[in-house]
């Protein structure tokens, strides 16, 4: 199970990673849908297979992976790489699409190892850490596709123009629906995993009250 939730993960790498929907200069939808699968599909993916395991690096650096300064980090990653000039840069040059997916994928890794690896040793102290960095990610993901969802108008241009190279309504219609996968899925997602964390403290409590 851990070691096919691991090839699961690098699977959906390979393959948003090298399909057209990570070509430029593409669709912010497009784009958006590679940002989730990496962050909210591959990553947690990865970090289940490794964590509690020899491999999970959080046992070993238990100072470096802090599930709050793990969604700080990720939060600064996010939002900066969807400031226009960031984002503009990532879509016009090959070099910085590549450091800011490698920054996505190694923040998101950072992020779901730090709160899954804190709750695989079973204290409930742990998960609640966990809890706390995966709830707190999905509340600025969220909040992050609503600004881009509702904006009235393309937020990516270059010198007035769109930098996909559409017109300004068919701009403003991706740019929309980008902001509602980033909403539904990074939202989604991330609260899901804390749900599912808080789950092991409730679960847990009645264990170890019924334990002489």
């Amino acid at each position: 199970m851990k070691l096919a939730s691991v090839i699961a993960g690098l699977a959906i790498l390979a393959l948003v990673w090298g399909s057209p929907l990570a070509g430029m200069p593409g669709t912010f939808t497009a784009h958006m849908i590679v940002h989730m699968s990496v962050v909210a599909l591959a990553a947690p993916l990865i970090a289940i297979g490794l964590s509690g395991t020899r491999l999970d690096p959080s046992l070993r650096l238990p100072w470096l992976f802090s599930p709050v300064l793990a969604a700080m980090l990720e939060f600064a990653i996010v939002w900066g790489w969807h400031l226009p000039l960031a984002h503009g840069a990532a879509r016009q040059n090959d070099l910085v699409m590549v450091a800011e997916q490698a920054s996505f994928l190694g923040g998101g890794l950072l992020l779901w190892m730090s709160c899954l690896g804190r709750a695989a040793g079973g204290a409930v102290a742990g998960a609640l850490v966990g809890t706390l960095g995966l709830l707190l990610t999905s509340m600025h993901m969220t909040l992050l596709g609503a600004l881009i969802a509702f904006a009235g108008r393309p937020l990516y241009v270059e010198n007035g123009v769109p930098i996909c190279g559409a017109d300004p309504a068919s701009a403003l219609a991706d740019q929309q629906l980008g902001g509602v996968v980033m909403l539904l899925v990074g939202g989604f997602v991330y609260l899901a995993g804390g749900l599912g964390l808080m789950a092991r403290v409730v679960l847990a409590e009645p264990r170890r009250e019924a334990t002489p």
